[in-house]
């Protein structure tokens, strides 16, 4: 009984599948409106069904004999067999229901009254000049093919036919380079092109090298892949391939994908561009090291000058060592470590980068001049992720996040403050999944929590987006109402914003909750008022004569600036503003809070993320 009352709990009535339009449409056959006589049996035991490319043979002739229309050039046709997708293309009802059940190579004679062809009320299928559709007509049916394709258009007007299946799941996009073998040719089988010996034809994706038909199918080809491309005359695109195509409705290209590179505009301008020369070991993406880890490659890198001059190798110059490396930690030019994050072990790459990603905010090599060009050619060895802190216990937890906050603390000093961040939020993830079990722990944990909420706020600060900085301290208290420090970077944070009555709050409320930290708080809203005033003094100067004009008249004000300029309008605006005190820190408060506070947690857990998985065309994903 119980059994019984499981399965009956466990039942979930299925959704009934919606009905198609064709379904409906079927529901209009009525007995003996469609015959079907065979006239030549075809082979093999399958029929075509939903989804299949059919292509067929269609004379239609009326029941005394006369022809109406035909594919067949012995018949008046242009000798090109049609082709639709069950289930999809718009066809008339009596081929849509008597198609399926023909075999390949079949010819069948179907005799249709007029609700089943062109007759049919609504019928999907406009009806030819002078067709007689309200007449009971033959429909001569030669099956020639049918097999599964994949729709590239939504129109129909590109379709693919698998011949070999490929390697790996990864096809060749914009600004991929690609080498195939291709032939073409008409819907009757007329050989119109042929690039099938000597070398491959090579050409970049996106760059209107081939057809645009021709590149949306290859567009779903993976590596040794051959298919059929069915591409119809409103995808036939001049191109140095096919340069002539007036006159073909319809071209059927036979392709073999021989290989493709991958190549990645990683900044989406064309400026830095990673060019894969040999593939490495494993599935792109999930195998590259797109976390923090731990790096080993050689690379050689030149200046993009005539002569490509090699300013260092690390087999010559470094003994033949590799360079060993943490992502994450600033310890390589940007563009390099971004490259090298979208790199499997075993692959090389050639990297084009740009000087403001490479060594102008680099320290620079002495033969590297300043504003410099350069290419860097890179193997990736091999990697090793960071530890993985399952299994660990409290202890050895509170360790891990120590060495990870003195890295960030280190890249703090350095000035790198993205980068510090980022280290802090990593340990502030991990801390999510740890669980004290002792008071003891429970305070230690707390600690060092608040801690890193801090060290946030302070990046956030020198960063110029005070109110997330605001936010990184409100954490802190929301466990902690009495941290004075929270209270302290907090009113630091609001005065740089501007919001000085908020600020004072907090500097008083330091005073009552630790007596300690009375020094702090007297300089701080000593140089809260300082500020005050400074503002109030620019505003005067600023409004200066605006009210002093009799009425109808317009005062004009003009103030002088620190360089002894003149700003009016807008300028006058931003420079009331702009705070006045910490401005390393925070002159850009406004514009950093309200242009890059809606980046996604991938950005602060790695900062140049955003950009390479933009490259990767994932921006709009969550990564889990």
């Amino acid at each position: 009984m119980a059994s019984e009352e499981d399965a009956e709990q466990s039942y979930v009535p299925q959704k009934k599948k919606s009905e198609s339009e064709d379904d409906k449409r079927r529901k209009k056959i009525v007995p003996g409106s469609l015959m079907k006589a065979l006239m030549r049996p075809g082979g093999g035991e399958s029929n075509p069904s939903d989804g299949d490319q059919i292509i067929y043979h269609c004379t239609v002739r009326t029941l005394d004999g006369v022809v109406v229309k035909s594919t067949r050039s012995e018949h008046g046709g242009k000798g090109i067999p049609i082709r639709n997708v069950l289930g999809k293309s718009k066809m008339i009802l009596g081929l849509l229901e008597g198609i399926p059940t023909m075999l390949k190579g079949e010819v069948a004679m179907f005799k249709m009254m007029p609700q089943m062809h062109y007759g049919e009320e609504d019928c999907p299928v406009p009806a030819p000049s002078s067709f007689p559709k309200e007449d009971d007509l033959h429909f001569e049916i030669e099956l020639i093919d049918f097999s599964k394709a994949k729709v590239v258009s939504d129109d129909l007007g590109v379709l693919k036919k698998v011949i070999d299946e490929g390697q790996g799941w990864e096809s060749p996009r914009e600004p991929y380079e690609v080498k195939a073998w291709i032939s073409a040719k008409t819907g009757d089988g007329k050989l119109i092109m042929s690039h099938t010996e000597g070398e491959p034809y090579f050409f970049s994706f996106g760059k209107c090298e081939v057809p645009k038909g021709l590149e949306m199918g290859i567009g779903t080809m993976t590596r040794k892949e051959k298919a059929v491309v069915y591409v119809t005359n409103q995808y036939l695109t001049p191109s140095p391939l096919l340069p002539m195509i007036e006159g073909y409705e319809e071209v059927q290209f036979e392709v073999e994908l021989v290989h493709f590179i991958q190549v990645r505009d990683m900044l989406g301008d064309g400026r830095l561009i990673k060019r894969r020369l040999h593939d490495g070991k494993g599935d792109f993406p999930m195998d590259c090291p797109l976390h923090d880890s731990l790096l080993r490659v050689h690379y050689k890198g030149m200046l993009l000058n005539e002569e490509k001059t090699v300013f260092y190798d690390t087999r010559v110059d470094n003994q033949g060592e590799p360079l060993e490396f943490s992502s994450g930690e600033g310890m390589v030019p940007e563009g390099f470590e971004m490259c090298v994050r979208l790199m499997l072990p075993g692959e090389i790459a050639l990297v084009t980068c740009p000087p403001d990603y490479a060594y102008d905010k680099f320290s620079r090599p002495p033969s590297v001049p300043e504003g410099a060009h350069v290419q860097w050619e890179i193997e990736l060895l091999g990697f090793e992720m960071p530890k993985d802190w399952t299994g660990l216990n409290f202890q050895e937890i509170m360790d891990e996040a120590e060495k990870i906050r003195v890295t960030g603390n280190r890249l703090f000093k350095e000035g790198k403050f993205e980068l510090a961040k980022a280290k802090y939020e990593k340990v502030l993830r991990e801390f999510n999944h740890v669980n004290p079990q002792t008071d003891e722990e429970g305070k230690v944990f707390l600690d060092t929590r608040n801690s890193l909420h801090l060290n946030v706020a302070a990046c956030f600060l020198k960063m110029g987006e005070c109110r997330k900085s605001i936010d990184a301290c409100n954490k802190v208290l929301d466990a902690t109402p009495v941290h004075a420090k929270a209270l302290y970077r907090r009113g630091m944070a609001y005065m740089a914003a501007g919001d000085f009555e908020e600020a004072r709050s907090d500097f008083q409320m330091m005073i009552k909750v630790d007596k300690s930290s009375e020094p702090d708080a007297t300089a701080a809203l000593a140089k809260l008022k300082k500020q005050e005033q400074e503002v109030e003094r620019k505003a005067r100067k600023q409004f200066k004569g605006l009210f002093d004009k009799k009425p109808g008249e317009i005062a004009e004000v003009q103030v002088e600036d620190r360089a002894g300029g003149e700003i009016t309008g807008e300028n006058q605006k931003n420079d009331l503003s702009a705070p006045l005190l910490e401005r390393d820190d925070s002159q850009h408060c406004n514009e950093a809070d309200g242009g890059q506070y809606r980046m996604g947690w991938f950005y602060s857990l790695w900062p140049s993320g955003r950009r390479i998985f933009s490259a990767l065309g994932l921006d709009r994903c969550t990564i889990l």
